[in-house]
């Protein structure tokens, strides 16, 4: 149906489908298509906030900042090491079906049902990983915009997510290494398969199959070059003009 997941669909669960979550849980009176396969996962409940724990926290802007970065990084690098990451955001809701959320994209599917495998029996701080696919596609609709600008009058209520973001220089840093590391991964991969033994046709050939079976796609090709391009005529292939001759001298 053209309205699957809207606000306009009666049957499906637009909440759902958007952040992989709602308030309502099983008792809503919408069905939450659970998906059989994403490049999404959600981990619920992980990050613990001091301040939505305790009322009386009397941890300062900074502490907070400091605690939420290294968990950050903990769970950062340890997503990285399972498959190939993309990207990992934190909810900072209060809300019980969003608090402590946490998202992670990765490469592809295949990648991300075997984070799912492999963090279902996986503890973290003491507290057993219960972690799903999620069907959550497009992190832009996901999250509050209004939060964004410091306008969302729900606070940490809000059905949508209100996500907690690492100090810039640690997340440079963390995407950094999480390039290096990927691309060390895949160029690993290639030489176990005999990737890099192929002459660039067989490569482009091989990269081409592998998209199609994990359902990515492909870079954009690079720009011709302006040799390869037509013009008006083959210039390389035309007579020279002759050069013109001065006049001859007049007779004194």
């Amino acid at each position: 149906m053209s309205n699957f997941g809207t606000e306009q669909d009666k049957v499906n669960c637009s909440f759902y489908f958007k952040i992989g979550a709602c308030r309502h849980g099983e008792r809503c009176s919408r069905r939450h298509v659970e998906p059989t396969s994403s490049r999404t996962i959600l981990l619920s409940n992980v990050y613990q906030n001091p301040r939505h724990l305790n009322p009386n926290c009397t941890l300062t802007d900074a502490e907070l900042q400091a605690q939420f970065d290294d968990f950050y990084q903990d769970m950062f690098v340890e997503l990285g090491k399972i498959a190939d990451l993309v990207e990992m955001h934190v909810c900072d809701n209060v809300g019980d079906h969003l608090i402590g959320n946490v998202y992670a994209r990765f490469e592809t599917e295949h990648d991300a049902q075997r984070a799912v495998d492999a963090l279902n029996s996986r503890w973290f701080n003491g507290r057993p990983l219960f972690a799903e696919l999620s069907p959550v596609t497009d992190f832009r609709e996901a999250c509050c915009r209004q939060n964004e600008t410091n306008e969302c009058n729900r606070g940490g209520l809000c059905n949508f997510m209100h996500l907690r973001l690492p100090s810039p220089d640690l997340a440079r840093e963390l995407q950094h290494e999480l390039q290096v590391e990927n691309r060390e991964r895949r160029r690993e991969r290639f030489a176990r398969e005999g990737f890099l033994r192929l002459g660039w046709k067989e490569r482009l050939a091989a990269q081409e199959a592998e998209a199609a079976r994990h359902g990515f796609p492909l870079p954009p090709p690079a720009p011709r070059h302006w040799r390869d391009g037509t013009s008006g005529g083959d210039w390389r292939a035309a007579a020279p003009e002759p050069e013109p001759q001065p006049a001859p001298a007049a007779a004194a």
